[in-house]
């Protein structure tokens, strides 16, 4: 029998994730920021795009409740909305080694 406790919200809500996960940059933001907060200069230099596509990028997370800004002086440092995504993100991590086992060398890998 289905699990029917799931809402249309839910879904919509799994689907913004995905939507979020999706792009390669995206998903590397959201891992830098696991780390510690950043400005977008900086994301985008360590992901090498330009600072208007990590922009349009955070805009997107912000977008999907992913992140948030917080403003010190003139600077806009990005952090992760909640301590659940980097719980979620490293249960991602988890299961991308048991779907794609060779995805990490297992050196230096922090998964």
């Amino acid at each position: 029998m289905l699990d029917t406790t799931a809402t249309l919200g839910h879904t919509a809500a799994i689907a913004r994730l995905g939507h979020a996960l999706s792009d390669p940059t995206r998903a590397g933001a959201l891992l830098a920021l696991r780390e510690a907060p950043a400005v977008p200069s900086d994301l985008a230099d360590a992901l090498g795009v330009s600072r208007q596509a990590m922009s349009n990028h955070l805009a997107c997370l912000r977008g999907c409740g992913l992140v948030e800004t917080v403003q010190e002086g003139r600077h806009h440092w990005y952090r992760l909305a909640d301590e659940h995504v980097a719980h979620a993100l490293a249960e991602l991590l988890r299961v991308t080694l048991v779907v794609e086992p060779d995805c990490c060398d297992g050196e230096g890998c922090t998964c």
